[in-house]
């Protein structure tokens, strides 16, 4: 039931249409003081799914075009990566790629239902990736771009969801997370490294809800960055930047 219900809300704001993202970086608060805070905000936010872990394998071109544009503050950009959530290696199931499109402050996401397949260390991911996407129904167009890209990046972190009462409001509270190296296209796990080393909350919501998503953020006693973990990963493993 809550499943479903949280799968109807990101299909509302990810799929449908532009939406807003705020993000902080909470670095003095744990993150039960954060849960605690977020939950006390006057918009009465609730925790709506259960705990869980993240994974994604981030794709770029050799150049590394989509971390230099994001670096770079390009308006409209993307970002590539296979999601799945619970255990980071074995049998996959249920992996979705994910296009992730921005264009000024605005972005929306397209996901694409992919083929499971079986993930461990060492593997050769540009293999795995190319007979997921061949064997998953795909548009021509994205087929199309994802034969030009090459996996650069894994990463997981634990997250928690919350909604708040009018359900125009999510937000995502991101902790534990950690960046795994690909080199020569295949997955290093014993190569890894932590993440910033405090949680990331985001405030999502559609374009039209942004005056109510002013007033619950002024109330977060965090500070507003810019946060990118697929830029943060690159740079840890690459140097870039």
């Amino acid at each position: 039931m809550i499943f479903n219900f949280i799968n109807k809300i990101k299909n509302k704001n990810d799929n449908t249409g532009y939406r807003y993202e705020r993000k902080f970086a909470v670095s003095e608060i744990s993150v039960e003081g954060i849960e605690s805070i977020i939950k006390n905000n006057e918009a009465f936010f609730k925790e709506i799914f259960y705990e869980r872990y993240v994974n994604n394998i981030y794709f770029d071109t050799q150049n590394l075009t989509f971390y230099n544009d994001n670096v770079s503050g390009k308006s409209q950009r993307k970002k590539y990566r296979i999601r799945w959530y619970g255990k980071l290696s074995g049998l996959i199931r249920n992996p979705v790629l994910e296009i992730k499109i921005k264009n000024g402050e605005a972005g929306t996401k397209k996901s694409y239902p992919l083929r499971e397949f079986y993930f461990k260390d060492k593997i050769n991911l540009k293999e795995i990736s190319e007979t997921c996407f061949s064997a998953s129904e795909l548009p021509d167009e994205v087929r199309e771009a994802v034969k030009n890209l090459f996996p650069v990046l894994i990463n997981r972190y634990k997250r928690k969801y919350f909604l708040d009462f009018s359900g125009k409001y999510r937000i995502t509270l991101d902790s534990e997370t950690e960046y795994f190296n690909i080199s020569g296209g295949k997955a290093v796990l014993s190569n890894k490294a932590t993440g910033e080393g405090y949680p990331i909350v985001e405030l999502k919501y559609n374009i039209e809800d942004n005056k109510g998503a002013s007033d619950i953020s002024s109330l977060f006693p965090f500070r507003m960055t810019k946060n990118s973990k697929y830029v943060n990963g690159i740079s840890v493993f690459y140097g870039a930047g």
